[in-house]
């Protein structure tokens, strides 16, 4: 029981990274509220963690690249919960392209989904969790930010983008006297949909093993492998850690 008595509020917690995230929550003990713009995954989601720990999560349909839902959701999820103190910024997307192949809306929605997205829920999360501390926001960023492709140009902006803001939002959280820490992850491949994306239909079976032959430990990471990590940092353990990262990556920045 890690996490015990914590209120999360996940993003993109219909699948992948986000729903690994919001059970492994649950089972340590923590209330969650599933969000995502696809309300029945997240309704799905939500029910399959109450099969096993009846009451602990709920859903809620939030388009992250709106401002608006951003202030409806935080006050929703104080509304069922009593309180607001783990934030995971987690949902995005992955479109690959070169600089001069990539169009520019995909240039676009990248940005708005993997990086407005983190500024929007920190905004309107930041002043609602300083009075429900200690907290903790997560904000999942990628190797990616870290590490370039020659055809992810949106993705390594984006996901940079949100390394760095992650660090100026600490300091201001540390600042303001907030008791609220903020950090990133950074995984490398997950199996997930956004190895999909990157695919772009190719065998996925083959791509996964592709991409498996390009880190050190020899396999692409599982969604637990990051949910653990989302545990980790929003309990009470990490109580000493902001405006840092974690990556997930398998030993590739080593190399």
């Amino acid at each position: 029981m890690r996490v015990s008595g914590k209120k999360a509020l996940v993003t993109g917690a219909g699948r992948g990274i986000g729903q690994a995230s919001a059970a492994l929550l649950a089972e340590q003990g923590a209330r969650v509220v599933l969000s995502d713009i696809d309300h029945d995954g997240a309704t799905r989601a939500a029910a399959a963690i109450n099969e096993r720990f009846a009451g602990a999560a709920s859903a809620l349909h939030l388009d992250v690249t709106d401002a608006g839902q951003w202030a409806g959701a935080v006050d929703e999820a104080v509304d069922r919960m009593g309180g607001l103190n783990v934030l995971v910024n987690n949902a995005g997307v992955c479109i690959p392209g070169t600089v001069e192949e990539l169009e520019i809306g995909d240039w676009d929605k990248t940005i708005d989904l993997d990086l407005k997205s983190v500024f929007l829920g920190c905004k309107a999360a930041l002043p609602v969790m300083a009075a429900h501390g200690p907290g903790s926001i997560i904000n999942i960023s990628s190797i990616s930010g870290l590490i370039a492709g020659h055809n992810l140009t949106a993705y390594n902006a984006a996901k940079a983008g949100v390394w760095m803001m992650t660090k100026s939002v600490a300091l201001h959280a540390a600042r303001k006297g907030h008791d609220i820490r903020v950090n990133s992850i950074h995984p490398a491949f997950i199996d997930t949909d956004l190895v999909d994306q990157i695919a772009k239909g190719a065998d996925k079976a083959a791509v996964r093993e592709k991409l498996a032959r390009q880190v050190p430990l020899g396999r692409i990471g599982t969604t637990m492998d990051v949910a653990y990590a989302v545990v980790y940092l929003a309990s009470d353990e990490s109580g000493f850690m902001t405006g840092s990262e974690i990556k997930l990556d398998g030993g590739i920045s080593a190399m």
